[in-house]
């Protein structure tokens, strides 16, 4: 292993399920020291242990912007300054236009736009200058896709927040891009209130929909976030990777 990490200190929320899972354990692998956040304190322990390398998991919602401040005070406090930031955390929500409500539209928002937003201002004391902050956004955020245009939107803003995010930190050398996933093998769907007919068949669709007639896999994903992450990408900053077998662009 190349040990491309080593010693960096890494914080990936949502780190306890799904790509932020996979990230995390190649990340450790790496030689960073990795914390992973989460809503629930036994699967953040049942991966932190699997993670290894001395992982930790801290509980805290990225809905609730006052969850913050504590979280990276207890990374300071046991790690050190953070070196990787990955914004992962993020929901899911379809239904026609019409059966949309207010309450579903902020929820969305509150995980994927505020929380984004917040995640990365509340981080700023505790970054290292030279920093690499990741943001999850997705192929979908230039697609239009019935059924999921709050989704769809909160996925586009978090795209020009990396833009914003990019330029105005440029100055102290931290870089930030974003990794537009496609349709990959996690359980997102089911956490987000698909029955499981509904995931599959919209894994289904979306497999069939790119041009390698495949969903991707966690550890494709992953090393995608490395390489952000690392210094392999020390001359790229307020772009967006796209990993998606050529959903958006074939």
């Amino acid at each position: 292993m190349s040990r491309k990490l080593e010693n960096k200190v890494a914080v990936i929320t949502g780190g306890n399920s799904g790509i932020g899972f996979g990230t995390a354990k190649l990340f450790a692998s790496e030689g960073a020291k990795v914390v992973i956040t989460g809503r629930n304190a036994e699967t953040l322990k049942t991966a932190a242990a699997e993670i290894g390398n001395g992982a930790i998991g801290i509980v805290s919602n990225v809905a609730e912007v006052k969850s913050f401040e504590p979280l990276y005070e207890e990374v300071k406090n046991t790690f050190g300054k953070i070196d990787v930031l990955v914004v992962n955390a993020g929901i899911i929500l379809m239904a026609p236009l019409e059966d949309w409500t207010e309450e579903m539209f902020d929820q969305i928002s509150d995980i994927n736009y505020k929380g984004v937003f917040f995640t990365v201002q509340k981080a700023l004391p505790y970054l290292n200058d030279g920093a690499s902050i990741v943001i999850t956004s997705s192929t979908v955020a230039e697609k239009g896709i019935a059924g999921s245009g709050a989704y769809v939107s909160s996925k586009a803003a978090e795209r020009a927040l990396v833009r914003s995010f990019a330029t105005e930190l440029a100055s102290k050398n931290i870089r930030v891009n974003a990794l537009s996933p496609g349709s990959i093998d996690t359980p997102i769907f089911e956490k987000n209130g698909f029955s499981k007919e509904s995931a599959d068949g919209m894994n289904t669709f979306f497999a069939s929909a790119v041009a390698l007639k495949r969903g991707g896999t966690v550890e494709e994903m992953a090393k995608g976030y490395l390489f952000l992450a690392s210094d392999d990408s020390s001359y790229m900053t307020g772009a967006d990777l796209v990993i998606d077998g050529g959903f958006r662009n074939l």
